[in-house]
């Protein structure tokens, strides 16, 4: 048996791209999407007709240009989603716009409009899963929506803090970002590299898994940006992980036995203080962790880029 194989016997498998084609030679669970993932796959000839199809029915919903770049961009994620859902069998992960990740009312308005669409084209809302930064306002926007049953993927999450936060709304899942963290890292202490068991990134989600486990938190954990297969094997037995398909093909194609890394049992009796939260604490402790706080600033400036490119390349069409 290959290691992906085995790793999908204790940790549920999720493609990390917006490109179906590749999903399909996987077999992953649900997938996930993000504007840089769909910038990336709406530049392919294979993907256009997804692009036309947003830019024809946006046109039918409204006349005002700001407003009409709006509705296509949203149905152009939807059309993303909606074609994965036709090949996973369960979830598929649509994003809010990064420029609203410190607006908690439009971030609320945005992921009830996607909701919508994908309701619209006849798909149950248990199967998507909105994803939204995980700032103290989209934190407080996922614990709204949560009430309303839109479930919510809280995204760049780089820290025990965050990851509290969202368990204290009572979000669905969370998607700390593994490979972002080494990355800081790397630059910061000047390594070229760590051994798996001692990756910053590995050790983060590590951290925040025991934390949940011990206390009962409901939260799935979803570990994300992966930079090589050792930091995925080294978190088998998280909850999910969300992997491209390149490091998918790579596990599909390894050989040798994959140990469980993560136990809830283990976790249960580990000797951890809880932490209690409000937004004076919250705030402070991520300015306190400057990997954190840069890689979450990073991580909105970059999918705002890559939504502003998205829009520009929706005019060219117009």
């Amino acid at each position: 048996m290959n290691k992906l194989d085995q790793l999908k016997k204790m940790t549920t498998i999720v493609s990390d791209s917006g490109e179906f084609e590749e999903i399909k030679n996987y077999h992953p669970t649900d997938a996930t999407t993000n504007p840089s993932l769909i910038l990336a796959a709406s530049t392919k000839p294979e993907y256009q007709f997804l692009i036309e199809e947003a830019i024809q029915w946006g046109k039918k919903q409204s006349k005002a240009s700001t407003e009409l770049k709006d509705q296509i961009l949203d149905k152009l994620f939807v059309n993303f989603g909606l074609e994965i859902l036709k090949i996973v069998p369960g979830r598929v992960s649509t994003e809010v716009d990064a420029r609203l990740s410190f607006d908690k009312e439009s971030s609320i308005n945005k992921a009830r409009h996607l909701i919508n669409l994908y309701e619209a084209a006849g798909i149950d809302r248990k199967r998507i899963l909105i994803k939204l930064a995980t700032t103290w306002e989209g934190i407080k926007a996922a614990e709204i929506l949560e009430k309303e049953q839109i479930h919510c993927n809280m995204t760049l999450l780089f820290s025990l803090p965050q990851a509290i936060g969202c368990a204290d709304a009572h979000a669905t899942l969370i998607s700390p970002f593994v490979g972002r963290i080494l990355d800081w890292y790397k630059k910061s202490e000047g390594k070229e590299s760590y051994p798996p068991a001692q990756d910053p990134g590995v050790i983060s989600v590590t951290e925040i898994f025991h934390y949940y486990k011990k206390f009962g938190i409901n939260t799935q954990i979803m570990g994300a940006s992966f930079r090589n297969s050792d930091e995925i094997l080294e978190l088998s037995g998280c909850d999910l992980l969300t992997i491209a398909p390149k490091l998918l093909q790579e596990l599909q194609k390894a050989e040798g036995s994959v140990p469980r890394k993560l136990d809830p049992e283990v976790s249960k009796k580990m000797n951890i203080a809880p932490i209690s939260l409000d937004e004076k604490k919250f705030r402070f402790l991520l300015n306190e962790n400057a990997m954190a706080t840069e890689k979450l600033a990073e991580g909105i400036r970059t999918f705002s880029k890559d939504i502003v490119k998205l829009e520009k390349l929706i005019e060219q069409r117009l």
